[in-house]
């Protein structure tokens, strides 16, 4: 066989090698397949309205939280059968043990009740944080405890671990909840590097501070569009993300006057 036909095999046996149809690592390929149909659909997410994303996040959130309910429910083997049942005139001669008694069958429930639980616990959280975000045009400590608070009010009430008086021990359980969750995404901040999607938004977040134009940032966000999207950025393409006449001429202006971005859209022509 001559050097030019082993040459062109070589060829097309690295191309197929690199699109998985020879060779490679099966779960490596896998995982590749799942993240770009994870970024697909943050990407279509994105580009619906805020009912429509809210429903979609937080009916995924529940069915994360139902199957992990309902696994915790059946390693438990639903010890709530163990519990004994009070006595007919307990709720009126010992409120306080009563509710601890509601307490511990929620917490004890079988596969169904921790599934109900759970969906509702995390469907409620995913669905305000998806709001909130959307509002607010980032995700911080803030945002994180009003959902938090939301999914524990949501839990005791669901659950019945408000006993008599339900309404205060769901403020109850959500103040818990928040506090809780905004001592972990404080650590988390202090322990964990930057987030991808900051990164990507060094030199957009930095226009927009320059031209005065901050608090455009969260539409710029909700259109993904970030660092690697400013040499394309055209008045259209921000127009979509509802960003007014004024403040597109500004950030055109400036795209077109800095010589990093004017070099990288020369050399892509």
């Amino acid at each position: 066989m001559g050097e030019g036909k082993q040459g062109v095999i070589v060829v097309e046996m690295s191309n197929m090698t690199a699109k998985g149809l020879v060779g490679g690592n099966p779960i490596e390929q896998l995982q590749a397949k799942f993240k770009d149909l994870e970024a697909r659909f943050k990407t279509w997410l994105s580009k619906q309205t805020l009912p429509v994303e809210a429903a979609v996040v937080t009916a995924t959130g529940a069915t994360q939280g139902a199957a992990l309910g309902a696994l915790m429910g059946t390693l438990t083997n639903d010890i709530s059968s163990s519990i004994p049942n009070p006595p007919p005139g307990a709720p009126n001669l010992n409120p306080q043990a009563m509710a601890s008694f509601k307490q511990a069958q929620a917490l004890s429930g079988g596969p169904l009740i921790q599934a109900r639980n759970f969906a509702v616990m995390t469907g409620v959280n995913a669905g305000i944080s998806c709001v909130m975000k959307r509002l607010r045009g980032k995700e911080d400590v803030e945002s994180s405890m009003v959902a938090a608070f939301g999914s524990g009010a949501m839990f005791s009430l669901v659950s019945g671990m408000g006993g008599t008086n339900q309404a205060a021990n769901a403020v109850t359980s959500g103040l818990f909840f928040a506090l809780i969750q905004g001592g972990l995404f404080k650590l988390g901040q202090k322990f964990s590097a930057p987030p991808a999607e900051d990164v990507c938004y060094v030199k957009t977040r930095s226009m927009l501070s320059n031209l005065g134009l901050q608090n455009y940032e969260k539409n710029f966000k909700k259109g993904l569009l970030n660092d690697s999207t400013l040499p394309l950025l055209t008045d259209s393409a921000l127009r979509d993300v509802r960003i007014p006449p004024g403040p597109r001429l500004l950030i055109l202006d400036h795209i077109h006057r800095d010589p990093e971005i004017r070099e990288k859209r020369a050399s892509w022509k």
